[in-house]
């Protein structure tokens, strides 16, 4: 879900719905089913190409930096359960061996409502540069290309967008004012949702 509000611009709220269309996608492309973990890799990369495109992730998730690579961390509870979503569900299934499928049939275009166009260009985008990789291949991609990824051991650390904008090619100045609009966009978001 995302919301206009006048001269603050665009505020965003994360979207189960929007997540799981992103999955969805994604699953479709790889003809319904895939491991988790190499989807995660997928949803964190198609999230990094809209922040250097638009200054903005997609899934509008908490990033965090755990042993396997970066992952979405709402959605990573989505996948394994922890967060239990009949939206999440409607779209994607957890199935054993850590894989999850479409939970309907090949999905048209137009029923993935959440995502705009420019979304769609960067998964397609995403898709063709690392969806030939093998999952492990990506886990090792994140870990070698992505300097904002630091092991955390067995733990988790939050990835600040402040180094993903640096690793982009931002310099100091402008990664921090992109990064201080980023949270002042997703904290006015999380305060109009409580209203809603």
């Amino acid at each position: 879900m995302s919301l206009w509000i006048g001269e603050r611009g665009l505020i965003v709220i994360f979207s189960e719905q929007k997540v799981a269309q992103m999955a969805a996608y994604f699953l479709q492309r790889r003809g319904g089913r895939m491991a988790y973990i190499k989807l995660m890799k997928l949803l964190y990369l198609a999230d990094r190409e809209s922040m250097d495109r638009y200054s903005s992730p997609i899934s509008h998730d908490s990033h965090v930096s755990m042993a396997q690579g970066p992952v979405l961390s709402a959605t990573l509870n989505l996948i394994t359960g922890q967060i239990q979503s009949p939206i999440w569900r409607s779209w994607v299934t957890s199935e054993a061996q850590f894989e999850v499928s479409l939970t309907r049939g090949p999905t048209d275009i137009e029923e993935l409502d959440e995502l705009s166009d420019a979304d769609i260009e960067i998964m397609d985008h995403v898709w063709d540069q690392f969806g030939r990789m093998k999952r492990w291949e990506l886990v090792d991609y994140t870990h070698d290309h992505l300097p904002e990824w630091i092991d955390p051991g067995r733990s988790s650390t939050p990835i600040n967008p402040r180094a993903v904008f640096r690793a982009l090619g931002k310099d100091e100045n402008q990664a921090e004012a992109l990064a201080r609009e980023l949270f002042e966009r997703k904290s006015l978001g999380r305060a109009v949702s409580e209203l809603i």
